[in-house]
């Protein structure tokens, strides 16, 4: 009688485990940063020419990036859109957008933490982020679309020297 009473534990152990695996997917979902990037790969190392690296992409997807955490804003793919993988130096990373929409930006750094931006570049309601002091590895990077409307033509600026 006992292990009957284990089993149906274990069983429903579990199903609330099935169940609470997929309360993301229920909301939206999460950006997957094993997945592999749309708009491929970049290998850079400090001191980098030309600067800026300049990636020409499409912005948006159908994940809240508030998914990611509930300071990030606007909607984003499951999978990266640029992986950049980075050896760091003396100088600063600055990951930015140029777009005539309204564009959002969310980066897995290589310690697992995710950094996100809505308006901090210095045109318009272009995001950016800066790394005083980067950490060498990868950086999985989303340009998401404020509104979960189509898809906008973006630029993913990769540089050491400034913003847009």
């Amino acid at each position: 009688m006992h292990n009957l009473f284990r089993m149906a534990g274990i069983a429903g152990l579990g199903l609330a485990l099935v169940s609470c695996a997929t309360i993301p997917e229920i909301a939206g979902g999460l950006p997957d940063y094993s997945a592999s990037p749309s708009y491929g790969t970049v290998s850079l190392s400090a001191g980098f020419e030309p600067d800026p690296r300049v990636i020409p992409l499409q912005s948006g997807g159908s994940i809240p990036a508030s998914n990611v955490s509930p300071g990030c804003s606007g909607f984003v793919a499951a999978a990266p859109d640029v992986r950049l993988n980075y050896r760091a130096g003396e100088y600063p990373l600055i990951l930015s957008v140029a777009s005539s929409g309204d564009t959002t930006l969310v980066v897995n750094g290589p310690d697992g933490s995710w950094y996100c931006d809505d308006d901090g570049g210095v045109n318009g309601l272009n995001p950016s982020l800066r790394f005083g002091s980067p950490m060498s590895g990868q950086y999985d990077i989303w340009v998401g679309t404020y509104g979960s409307g189509a898809l906008q033509a973006a630029r993913l600026h990769i540089s050491e020297v400034s913003s847009q």
